[in-house]
């Protein structure tokens, strides 16, 4: 008999199970969601320099990554409580709608200045786009096929990590920077009508409490402060937008504990929940992993004499690990989805070490391991903190709760980008690539942001053990 439930409960938890009951189409278009978002935000990489030499204004081009993130992160944290308000079917669709616009003003863009607006736009409606994904996965699946979808999200983004940058150059050698906007206008345009078909029903509007302009107006200054840090003509300079920023986002914090109308959830900044220790982990494991794939290539083809497409190869390797390694653990349950993530959060603090070691000097073997331990750390562990995030929100949470996962995913990601960028220029990247300069930022790009993963490991095993779920 026991074997017999055993074999019924796999199959409830099984990929079979997660399609069936016409969930299907609703998971690919969360899967394309999630695409847009992430491929759009890594498609410049390849194609600034062709948008340069049309358009000029090198000097901004910052901005082209910045302002996409800033409008990203804004829209993301909004998108709970605009689900609410507007039912998820209909907010959905005007995302897509909103990126299409964007797309639609940095391909028709005359100047840098409309290029650099359209990005913020894209910006604005792929911040949507992702943060009502999250508000779907969390409203439209059973709980035990969440790790199986975050599982899921995770490979889309670790296929769009690889291909958004080979997109855009594949696109710029067959014709125009213009067409890769064009063509993501059409997929967000297909995304959005898609939308109106496969969400009716999800989601009825209720009105919700309003908007939190407050603490969006406060945290855009903290996004802006840490984005432009890079941009300071001075290290000083730098360091202290970094710290003004992160200390506004605490402040977006406390002000929202006392909000009548809040951004996060119940509790969110106390760190003996569930939810307050999960943010922040999510937080302070992502700003610590960014440093490898921004600082990797340039110091691999400064060092080491490689081309840009075999740094770009050797930097997929952390790609790859979280794709293989999320997917390997998708079907996980009981204590094992704790032991996988504190595993990955470990795995995280060792592979920083490695490359702090090994990558200005050390062999190129030593530097695929800490790349393929990074991306493996949160492959393992990525999934199944979402899934346990989600499970501690109260049913009036989820919504809000939900989408701030990729809101706080996304701000981290900024914080790490000019903490990292702080911390080459401090020994010279920024006055240019030399040998000194290189290897310098080769050892501090990793070993300043070791603390930072400290932190997160250890909010993470507070997630996983002592913490208190705030729907109990």
């Amino acid at each position: 008999m026991s074997e017999v439930v055993e074999k019924s409960d796999a199959r409830a938890n099984s990929w079979g199970d997660l399609l069936a009951e016409g969930r299907l189409p609703r998971f690919a278009l969360i899967c394309l969601g999630v695409w847009l978002n992430a491929a759009d935000s890594l498609v410049t990489a390849t194609i600034l320099p062709s948008v340069g030499a049309d358009l000029g204004g090198y000097a901004y081009f910052s901005w082209a990554t910045a302002g996409f993130f800033v409008g990203a992160i804004l829209a993301g944290a909004s998108s709970g409580r605009l689900s609410e308000m507007f039912g998820l079917r209909s907010a959905t669709a005007l995302a897509g709608v909103v990126m299409v616009l964007g797309c639609v003003m940095s391909a028709a863009a005359p100047d840098v200045g409309w290029f650099l607006a359209g990005r913020l736009v894209q910006g604005l409606g792929s911040g949507w786009i992702s943060g009502f994904a999250m508000v779907a996965i969390a409203m439209l699946f059973p709980e035990r096929h969440l790790a199986r979808v975050f599982a899921a999200v995770t490979f889309v983004w670790g296929i769009a990590t690889v291909l958004g940058p080979l997109f855009g150059g594949v696109v710029v050698e067959a014709g125009h920077w213009r067409d890769v906007f064009w063509l993501f206008a059409a997929q967000a345009g297909v995304f959005s009508a898609a939308t109106l078909w496969l969400l009716g029903g999800a989601s009825k509007p209720s009105g919700g409490p309003g908007i939190p302009w407050l603490q969006l107006g406060v945290l855009g200054l903290a996004v802006a402060a840490i984005a432009v840090a890079d941009l300071a003509p001075t290290a000083m300079g730098s360091v202290g937008l970094v710290v003004a920023g992160l200390a506004v986002l605490v402040l977006v914090v406390r002000i929202d504990a006392r909000a009548r109308i809040r951004l996060l959830p119940h509790r969110a900044g106390d760190l003996s929940t569930v939810c307050g220790s999960g943010y922040l982990a999510m937080f302070a494991l992502t700003a610590a992993s960014m440093g490898f794939a921004i600082y990797g290539p340039p110091i691999l083809q400064h060092l080491r004499g490689y081309s840009p497409l075999v740094a770009g190869y050797a930097i997929g390797a952390e790609s790859m690990a979280w794709t293989v390694s999320a997917m390997a653990v998708a079907g996980a349950t009981g204590v094992w989805d704790t032991r996988w993530t504190r595993l990955g959060v470990v795995l995280l603090v060792i592979s920083l070490v490695i490359l702090a070691l090994t990558m200005a000097d050390g062999h190129i073997a030593w530097v695929l391991t800490g790349g393929s331990l990074l991306g493996a750390a949160f492959g393992f562990s990525w999934a199944f903190m979402s899934r346990r995030l989600l499970a501690a929100l109260s049913d009036e949470d989820r919504a809000i709760g939900s989408s701030a996962i990729m809101a706080v995913r996304q701000t981290g990601g900024a914080a790490g980008a000019a903490i990292s960028g702080v911390a080459a220029n401090l020994v010279g990247f920024s006055d240019g690539l030399t040998d000194a300069s290189a290897r310098g930022a080769g050892f501090w790009v990793f070993a300043a942001v070791i603390p930072l993963a400290l932190v997160g490991a250890w909010a993470t095993f507070r997630m996983t053990g002592s913490a208190t779920s705030v729907a109990s």
